[in-house]
C-alpha cells in the first residue's frame, strides 16, 4: 500500500485547478479565465486497493498586497510542510524564467515532477524549448506534457506519480473524496458564477458565506451571503429589478444540483462588509 500527499504550485492560471479535477474524474474546484480564483488548499482524495493519493490544489503564487492574499500565500507554505510530491505546473505559452523563479524560491524538500500545460496551445519548437529548459532544473525529477483541459491519461499520470509516493497506510478511511464539508463546495460553486458574470474587480472583491444548509425529504435549502466591500457593488451584483442576482442564483443552483445530485432551493443574499480582505476577525469569521 502507497500512501502520500502530493501538491499542485504554479503561478496564477497555470491550469492548477482544471489538473485537480481531471484527476478527480470530477469537479471539485471551480475554474475560471480570471486570475486567483482558487483562495483555499482544495484536497481530493484518490483511494484504490493499493495505493490513496491526497492531492492539494493550492493558490496561485502571487506578490501579497493585503492579507487575504497574506492568508492564501500561507496555504501555499503549509502545502509545502507534508507534500511527498511537488508538481510544479507550467504554462508552457509564458516565459519559463518566472515560474522557475518561483519554483526555487520555494526551497522544496519534497521531490517535484514539472508539469507542461497546454501544450495544445503550443508548436512543437516552442514544447521543445521550454521542456529542455526544466529538465536541465535541479529540483525536476521528472517532466510530463499534458493538456488538462483537453484531458489526460488518467491512469498513466496517477502511476506516474506513485513512483514517489511512499508505502503505508490511508490517511482517510471510507470512498469520501475530499476533507472539506459540502458546504464549503457550495460557497465555491457561487462563487465561480460571480466571476463567470462579473467584471472588473468585483470577483476579487467579493466571498461566499454559506449560513444554512439543510436536508429536506425533497431537497435541499441553501442560504447565502455574498459579501462584497462597497454599496456600488452591491448594486451591480443584484442588479436592475433583481436580473444580475438571480441570474447567478440559477447558474448556481444548477451546478450545486449537479455537484450533490440532488434538488436544491437557494437563496443568495449579497451584504457589504467594508475593506473585508484587511480586517483578520472578518477574514476569520468568513473560513480564511
Amino acid at each position: 500500500m502507497r500512501s502520500g500527499f502530493i501538491s499542485i504550485f504554479g503561478k496564477p492560471n497555470a491550469g492548477k485547478s482544471t489538473l485537480l479535477n481531471a484527476l478527480m474524474g470530477e469537479k471539485l474546484a471551480i475554474v475560471s479565465s480570471k486570475v486567483q480564483t482558487t483562495r483555499h488548499r482544495i484536497k481530493g482524495i484518490i483511494t484504490e486497493k493499493d495505493y490513496q493519493i491526497v492531492i492539494s490544489d493550492t493558490p496561485g503564487i502571487i506578490e501579497s498586497k493585503y492579507k487575504l492574499h497574506e492568508k492564501m500565500m500561507q496555504v501555499v507554505k503549509d502545502s509545502l510542510e507534508d507534500a511527498d510530491l511537488a508538481l510544479l505546473l507550467v504554462d508552457v505559452k509564458e516565459d519559463p524564467k518566472e515560474s522557475d523563479e518561483i519554483f526555487t524560491a520555494l526551497k522544496l524538500r519534497a521531490p517535484a515532477m514539472v508539469i507542461l500545460n497546454k501544450i495544445d496551445l503550443v508548436d512543437t519548437n516552442r514544447l521543445n524549448e521550454v521542456s529542455e529548459y526544466f529538465s536541465s532544473r535541479p529540483y525536476c525529477k521528472k517532466l510530463i506534457s499534458i493538456s488538462a483541459a483537453s484531458g489526460i491519461n488518467r491512469k498513466k499520470f496517477i502511476s506516474s506519480l506513485l513512483e514517489f509516493i511512499p508505502e503505508g497506510p490511508a490517511y482517510f478511511e471510507g470512498d469520501d473524496i475530499s476533507d472539506l464539508q459540502t458546504r464549503f463546495f457550495v460557497g465555491e460553486l457561487v462563487r465561480e458564477k460571480i466571476y463567470e458574470m462579473a467584471q472588473d474587480e468585483i470577483p476579487y472583491q467579493t466571498t461566499v458565506q454559506v449560513r444554512e444548509y439543510k436536508e429536506k425529504e425533497s431537497l435541499v435549502k441553501i442560504t447565502a451571503d455574498i459579501i462584497v466591500q462597497r454599496e456600488t457593488q452591491k448594486v451591480i451584483l443584484i442588479g436592475q429589478k433583481g436580473s444580475m442576482i438571480k441570474r447567478i442564483g440559477t447558474e448556481a443552483r444548477k451546478s450545486i444540483e449537479a455537484f450533490i445530485g440532488q434538488k436544491v432551493f437557494l437563496e443568495l443574499f449579497v451584504k457589504v462588509k467594508p475593506n473585508w480582505r484587511e480586517n483578520e476577525l472578518q477574514l476569520k469569521d468568513l473560513g480564511y
